[in-house]
């Protein structure tokens, strides 16, 4: 199961208020690159009836199901990396063999 953490909450809910996307849910996507990692996407979206969708913290997901997958087990974090000022948007997947958890060198 896809899990979004508090942060990451937090953060999309004001991200929702400030790009006047109320109503909408948060779109996933994950492809995978040539050298085996994953690329990630995310944005704001109307649900469509192929939509996997559930709530997690509170924030409606939804993803086409060819992307579950890639994405089951993996939790969205927004957290301020080593070296960083800001904190951003991080996708923990250990699905994903290019992921180094921030703090593990």
């Amino acid at each position: 199961m896809f899990k979004v953490t508090i942060a990451a909450a937090d953060q999309i809910r004001q991200a929702v208020k400030q790009g006047g996307a109320e109503g909408m849910a948060l779109r996933l996507a994950a492809t995978t690159k040539a050298d085996g990692g994953l690329d990630y996407r995310m944005g704001f979206d109307e649900v469509t009836d192929e939509d996997i969708s559930f709530k997690t913290e509170g924030v409606e997901v939804v993803m086409e199901p060819e992307y579950v997958p890639l994405l089951d087990e993996t939790t969205l974090d927004y957290v301020v990396l080593d070296g960083e000022e800001e904190p951003q948007f991080i996708f923990i997947n250990p699905k994903d063999p290019n992921f180094r958890h921030p703090g593990n060198s």
